[in-house]
């Protein structure tokens, strides 16, 4: 794909840490990405009805919302946004709870700009 293709893409970032907020957003953007950030699970679900991604990239570690139960709640409301979750720990329930959801990626922290351009290609398809 294309950079002048990936412009009409949105991409939203939901992790807790600010500088892997950034460091995901500006590499998307690097790729031509529209990006959002967000702070944590519950700012987005206050912003999901308004929001146009084409694709989520959510850690799992949040907080108080999870990004597997951030998943959940979204497609309890209806919404079918593709998710890449990326989590610090290879943990085999989590990553079994992500695939039921139908994740896109499941990456471990760290992981490289390929593997992250490579899931948000599939995801945005």
């Amino acid at each position: 794909m294309s950079s002048a293709q990936n412009q009409k893409k949105t991409v939203v970032i939901i992790d807790d840490n600010s500088a892997v907020r950034r460091a995901i957003k500006d590499l998307l953007s690097a790729f031509g990405y529209i990006t959002y950030i967000f702070g944590s699970a519950e700012a987005f679900l206050l912003a999901a009805r308004a929001s146009k991604a084409d694709c989520l990239v959510v850690d799992v570690d949040l907080g108080d919302i999870s990004g597997i139960e951030l998943g959940r709640r979204l497609a309890e409301e209806g919404y079918k946004f593709p998710i890449i979750f990326v989590c610090a720990r290879d943990d085999e329930v989590i990553r079994n709870q992500a695939a039921q959801l139908g994740c896109i990626a499941y990456l471990q922290k760290p992981f490289t700009a390929d593997e992250l351009i490579a899931a948000t290609v599939r995801a945005v398809g």
